[in-house]
């Protein structure tokens, strides 16, 4: 229910401002009118019945993207076997992430395989959940974007609410791209998420999203770098050559 919670709580500004000024208004009417009590009532139940034919009405589909960058020290090769290939996610690594404090499982491991001639990554979280990405765009230490595929099991229920829900009547992700470009001896990483948001109140809900989707790239490109130079730190204490100290007598 914590996540149920969060979506009651970022909506409460909204509603007390609407449900603040139409209250204001309603009294000023009332006051410099002389509308008989019938007509004042009716006017009252006019939210209700707006509010039953809103619900027929098909919601709005606004296509928006965040993008975010970050250097690491390491070559596009070491930076990109670690975007196909996540194993063993902890928690500590994202979960700083604030979708995943409101409530979103944390992801455990993104692997991806070649089926056939795609290329399918099998992203796994907390609580069951599992889908797949597609890559529509392929280029080995370059670029990659993945499209996402879910199906009725991606989706435990109860595992995370319809209003968050990738894939629900309210969000979904489009896709993802990942770019690696060399600067030097540094690799710059970038990410560029493109999601749907659908409701009624485009005009509040796309900043909050645009603002998890961004904290989550950051988050996430934090991640890699890590994960990158923990891995090059390893292998380079693996290579180095043993060292022989002489304590002088």
């Amino acid at each position: 229910m914590i996540d149920e919670a969060i979506c009651a709580i970022l909506i409460v500004p909204l509603f007390t401002v609407i449900g603040g000024v139409g209250g204001v208004l309603m009294g000023v009417i009332c006051r410099h009118t002389n509308w008989p009590k019938k007509t004042s009532y009716s006017i009252g139940v006019l939210p209700f019945l707006i509010g039953s034919i809103d619900e027929r009405l098909p919601l709005p589909n606004q296509i928006r993207s965040v993008e975010r960058s970050v250097a690491i020290a390491a070559t596009p090769g070491q930076v990109w076997s670690n975007l196909v290939l996540t194993r063993d996610i902890h928690a500590a690594e994202v979960e700083t992430a604030w979708m995943y404090r409101i409530g979103v499982p944390l992801p455990t491991a993104g692997v991806t395989e070649v089926i056939g001639e795609s290329h399918v990554r099998h992203v796994t979280m907390g609580k069951g959940i599992h889908f797949d990405q597609v890559a529509t765009v392929w280029q080995p230490n370059r670029r990659v974007i993945w499209s996402y595929r879910f199906n009725k099991e991606s989706f435990p229920p109860q595992a995370i609410d319809d209003h968050v829900r990738i894939g629900g009547e309210y969000f979904d992700l489009i896709d993802t791209e990942y770019s690696l470009t060399t600067t030097g001896e540094q690799t710059q990483l970038r990410i560029r998420m493109s999601f749907r948001v659908s409701t009624r109140f485009n005009w509040y809900a796309r900043p909050i999203t645009e603002f998890l989707v961004g904290n989550f790239e950051e988050v996430i490109l934090n991640f890699y770098a890590n994960r990158t130079m923990k891995l090059n730190n390893t292998e380079a204490s693996k290579t180095a050559p043993a060292t022989t100290i002489v304590h002088p007598t």
